[in-house]
Formats: structure tokens, sequence, C-alpha cells
């Protein structure tokens, strides 16, 4: 039995022994890595290039997502640079610090070492955000993709340390990538051509994978290659399904990741000791991050869920920091160091995110003492006037709702979604749609509505927990209307039921029902 192989069949029985316990498989996966190194095992190349091919689509995939317009918003480019200034600087001084402490791996930092190690621990998991956005389902969400937008920067910031750090320079042909902005319609129309099978897959695969490779050839970094690629598909209609084709190869490959972080070296005493240490830093670098937010006027809740969202150190602290060892800027015992911070981040950050709404809820009143007066413009209360039916959700389940009883209501009928560019969308199509969460306890607060005139609520939402979320918040509210609400399982009905919806629309059964309906219609 091959080496690799017995490093699948260990990351999976931590991976799924950690999801048993609540945590992220990835903490399991990382588990495994130091379990298998402790063992004697250590990085093969298999693992090394599934590694690098899951990291490759995961910065593909947030590209195809990512609103280029959205990083030049304030909140999120001003904010990335002052915490990133910021946290280097206490960094610095914290590791100066610890010096303190009569060990030689302490004793014998220079300030340069110090603010390299420092730069490495600055940045917040892509990786690990995007998993818990994603299993949260929250990945469109304003705070979701504030966050990604301040880990782009990151990102960012990471690929052009790396790219000047290995002395690499883009050479006279990395000119022909400007190419591909007129190229763009071409790929476009190639993407349409695919369909929707395994051949859109292949077409994702070859493009990430086949375009980063491309990019490095002229000098450039292949991630950074597979980002771009990634963001000259995202104004593209099917975007958003290509990604969804490719999550599972993303998932599968980010595996291979995880373990190679484990084996990166020997865990010892001492590493531990001061990684713990270093621990200590990232409830303060999260506070910045909220204070930071919430000084560019967002609102408590969204500084907050966003900060919680980076509350880890970064596998590109790992890349930086395995670049500084093999240059001989720092010891391998320093790797092993950012290793385990990084593992340990993961550990503590996952509750953190697991119940990012009920902490929130819980401390909510001392938040909003960081709140500012004037919120940005998408932060504003809502004042949609007299209306008697709501739905909130408007993709195709709500916005087929919507079309179907506008007749009977007009302007007393209004449509919510958290997504502001669908909001947008149905505005420009003369639907009464405003922008909201129904997860967010402040929605309720900002939408300024009186109970008693709305006749029903329909909640269109696709993720299960969050519809559950919204009917046990408006029933704590007071609201006595109706209240629907779809499902897709059975068991999703009685739970929903049980939390005080009047009606569940099972999406499979009853579309199988009205399709039956229509064909009866015809004969």
């Amino acid at each position: 039995m091959s080496i690799d192989f017995i490093a699948i069949i260990v990351a999976f029985a931590f991976g799924f022994l950690t999801r048993l316990i609540g945590l992220p498989p990835m903490v399991g996966y990382l588990i495994a890595g130091f379990v298998l190194f402790a063992n004697g095992m250590e990085e093969t190349q298999f693992l090394s290039e599934f590694a690098d091919i899951g990291v490759t689509l995961l910065l593909f995939s947030i590209g195809l997502k990512l609103k280029l317009s959205s990083l030049s918003a304030k909140e999120i480019w001003a904010v990335s640079l002052l915490h990133m200034m910021g946290i280097v600087l206490l960094m610095m001084l914290a590791i100066l610090g610890l010096a303190l402490i009569n060990t030689p791996v302490l004793k014998e930092l220079s300030l340069a070492q110090s603010a390299l190690i420092a730069f490495a621990l600055s940045f917040s998991s892509t990786v690990f955000a995007v998993k818990v956005l994603e299993e949260k389902g929250e990945m469109s969400a304003r705070y979701g993709q504030i966050a990604i937008g301040i880990l782009i920067m990151q990102d960012i910031a990471a690929v052009v340390f790396l790219a000047i750090s290995t002395g690499k320079v883009p050479n006279a042909w990395a000119l022909l990538l400007l190419l591909l902005i007129p190229a763009r319609p071409l790929i476009h129309r190639m993407m349409e051509k695919c369909g929707h099978g395994e051949l859109l897959i292949l077409f994702g695969l070859t493009l990430a994978l086949g375009g980063a490779k491309i990019f490095e050839m002229v000098g450039v970094k292949g991630d950074l290659g597979a980002l771009i690629l990634g963001l000259l598909l995202s104004t593209h209609p099917r975007a958003s399904e290509l990604a969804r084709s490719l999550l599972g190869f993303k998932d599968l490959f980010l595996v291979g990741f995880f373990l190679t972080i484990g084996l990166s070296g020997a865990v010892s005493t001492e590493a531990v000791l001061i990684a713990l240490l270093l621990g200590c830093i990232v409830p303060i670098k999260t506070f910045g991050f909220f204070w930071l937010l919430s000084r560019f006027r967002l609102r408590a809740r969204t500084a907050f869920l966003t900060s919680l969202s980076l509350f880890n150190f970064s596998e590109f602290g790992l890349i930086v920091a395995a670049l500084a060892m093999k240059n001989g800027w720092i010891s391998q015992e320093w790797l092993i160091i950012v290793a385990i911070s990084v593992a340990l981040s993961f550990i503590i950050s996952s509750p953190f995110n697991t119940y990012a709404h009920e902490i929130y809820r819980h401390f909510r009143h001392q938040l909003l003492r960081f709140e500012k007066p004037n919120l940005l413009s998408y932060e504003q209360p809502i004042i949609p006037g007299d209306v008697s039916v709501i739905i909130f959700g408007m993709g195709r389940v709500g916005s087929g709702a919507y079309n179907a009883i506008q007749e009977k209501y007009g302007s007393r009928l209004l449509g919510v979604d958290f997504d502001r560019d669908t909001v947008a969308l149905h505005k420009a199509a003369g639907r009464n749609v405003v922008s909201g969460s129904v997860t967010d306890p402040d929605f309720w607060e900002r939408f300024r509505l009186n109970h008693a005139a709305i006749s029903l609520i329909m909640l269109a939402v696709p993720s299960f927990q969050e519809n559950l979320f919204a009917v046990k918040q408006l029933r704590r509210l007071g609201y006595q209307g109706k209240l629907t609400v779809i499902a897709k399982y059975p068991d999703e009905e009685k739970t929903l039921k049980e939390a005080g919806a009047d009606s569940v629309f099972n999406l499979y059964a009853e579309a199988g029902a009205g399709f039956a309906e229509d064909c009866a219609d015809i004969r």
C-alpha cells in the first residue's frame, strides 16, 4: 500500500472525527498531517502537487465569484492596508517581547526576522474563510463579500512578496497576457458552447490549471494567474454554475494542502508554547478588523461577522515562512511554529464562526456602541412603505412567487434578497425589492414595518438553516400573520412547522405535482 494512499485514509479518519465533534474537517486534515509526520512520513511529490492544484482551483473559484468593482470600496482596500500595517507592527513588538523568554529560538531573532514572521502572521486564511462561508451558505452575504475582498487584498500582497522574494521578474512575454482582455468574449463563448456536463468541468480545470502554468512560464505567479482568469469569467451569467461544478474537485484537492501543512515538521513542546503565545494575538487582530470596519461606517453586525471570518492566521503565512526558510532567512523551527500557530488558529476560530450569529445576538448591545451614526448607504434603515406581503429570497422560486401574486397586491408586495446585484436586477425590472438578510437580527429594526399590516410572509431562501432562523425570529418578534416556507426534505418540513411555520412547500414534491398537473391540462 503506497504512503500517499495511507495519508488519504488517515486524513479521512481525522476529518470524520473532527466533523463528529462539530469542527470543520479541515482541522482533522491538519491534525492528520502532524500525526503522519510524527510517525515518520514526509511530504511527497504527489501530495505537494495535490495541494498546489487545490490552491489554484480555490483562487480560480474566488475569481469566478468576485466582482472586481468591490475591491475599490474603501471599507475593503483601506481596511486591508491599515490593518496589515498595524498588525505587523504589533506582531513585531510581541515577538521581540517573547524574546525575553530564555530560549535560543527566540533570543536569536533579529529585527528583520521578527518583521518577516510578523508579516507572515498578518494574513487571514482565504481557504478557511471560503470553506466556512460556503458551508454556511453566506458567500454572497454582504459581510462574506467584504471578508473575501479583504482576503483578496491580503493574497495580492502575499503574491507580490513571493514574486519579489523569489527573484522572479516577468519576462517580455508577459506583455502577451494583456491579450486576455480582448480575448474575454471568445473565452465566454467557449464556456457557453461547453453545455452543462463534464465538458464544462473540463473547461474550468483546463482554464485554471493550464492558465496558471502559462502565467508561470512568463514569470508571473501561477496562483495569481488563476485568480485573474477567474475574474475574466466572473461577469458571465454561468460563472456561478462553473464554480459549483468545480466545488467538489476544489475541496478534494485542498485535502492535500492541509496535509502538507501538518507534514511541515516535528512538533516540540517549545514550538507549541510559542505558538500558543502568538495565538493570543489573534483576538487582538480580530478586534482590529472590527474597529476599523466600524470606523468605515459599517453596521456593528456586518463588522463583527466580517471580523470573525478573518479570525485566524493564514496558509499564505506558511508559504511566506517556507520561502524564508528556503532562503535561509529563518530557521526550520520557526516554520514549524508558524504551522502550529496556523493550525491552532483554525481550531480556535471554528466554534466562533459556527456560532457567529448567536454570539452577535448575545453581545449585540455592547457591539452597537462601536457603530457610527452615519452608516454607509447600503447599511441605512429600510422604509419600504405600506406592504401586505413580503417574500424573502428573490431567486427563481421567490421571483416566480412574486410574479404570480403581483397582480393582486401590486405595490403592496415586497421582495427581499441579501445579494445586492440580484436586488438591482429586480429593481431594473420594476419590482419592489430591497436588500436584506433573514439572519440579520438588526434587519427587523431597520425594516421599519408594522407587523399587524402584513398578512403573509413567504420564505424562499435556499438555505434550510436560514429559513428556520427566520421563522423563529419572526415568531419571537410577535408576527402573527401567515408564514409559509420552502423546504426540500420531509424532516425539514417537520422542523419548520414545529418552529412556527403555518405551511411548508416541498420543492421536490410540489414540483412533481405541478408538472403532472400541467401534463393533465395539455391532454
